[in-house]
């Protein structure tokens, strides 16, 4: 006998249950479908490779300032093409972040209420959201970061930079950003589930501070102060904003 958990399903007969093979057999196209439009993102980004990489390296451009070099210099023969892969497969990601999200949606939407579904719909929006504008902030600041690791180590040193190390720092500061900016998110969420109240979160203000500005200290790859105040302010806007929101919860719910 097959097992049914019960997740409802919303059809023209009325709630129903699905089987565990059901479940697994949806959760695997979902899978299907995301994995084809990261590899055609992919495909699209590889392309187009020479207008995502001069948009990569124009931070580098900007940095260095006119009249001078931002060339980024490979030592192997098979290193252009790696690069192109790799840049590839993250813009393929990037690109098909939305059809992941919607994937997921459709996938968890199903066994949800109809309150809950709203929710989580409006989660998963504002999480792409501020997980794209940590990103942009992240691309924004990036001149002035590269411009402090140029001159911190003196006029003596002269930077030569490869595809990699240079991406890598890119990409890696955009996601550390990125992920940080889902804060409020998780707290809303929280506040939401009745785990955490604005109440106690207010009560938390001074140390949540100290801790958030640490956090920017911490994830911020390139480790300039620039990029660590960019990255602690909103943070603690960030924290205000989702007591305020928790707030409005609680007075919904009363």
């Amino acid at each position: 006998m097959a097992l049914r958990l019960p997740i409802r399903v919303t059809g023209a007969r009325g709630p129903a249950r699905m089987t565990v093979a059901e479940h697994l057999a949806e959760l695997r196209r979902r899978l299907l479908i995301s994995i084809a439009g990261v590899s055609i993102g992919a495909v699209v980004v590889f392309v187009l490779f020479d207008r995502v990489l001069a948009l990569l390296v124009h931070p580098y451009c900007a940095a260095v300032g006119p009249g001078r070099a931002c060339t980024l210099y490979v030592t192997g023969p098979l290193d252009g093409l790696s690069i192109r892969v790799e840049v590839a497969a993250y813009g393929g990601a990037v690109l098909a972040s939305p059809l992941l999200l919607f994937q997921f949606w459709r996938f968890v939407a199903p066994g949800l209420r109809a309150r809950e579904r709203r929710l989580t719909l409006t989660f998963v929006g504002a999480s792409l959201v501020l997980f794209i504008g940590g990103g942009a902030v992240a691309y924004t600041i990036f001149p002035h970061a590269m411009a402090w690791l140029d001159h911190i180590g003196g006029p003596s040193l002269r930077q030569i930079y490869s595809p990699s190390s240079y991406i890598g720092l890119l990409l890696l500061m955009m996601a550390a950003f990125g992920l940080t900016f889902e804060l409020p998110v998780v707290l809303v969420s929280l506040q939401a589930a009745g785990v955490l109240t604005p109440r106690r979160l207010a009560s938390w203000r001074r140390y949540a501070i100290v801790a958030l500005v640490a956090l920017a200290a911490v994830v911020t790859p390139s480790s300039d102060p620039l990029s660590m105040v960019a990255l602690a302010v909103p943070l603690v806007i960030f924290y205000e904003g989702s007591i305020l929101i928790g707030r409005l919860l609680v007075r919904r719910r009363a």
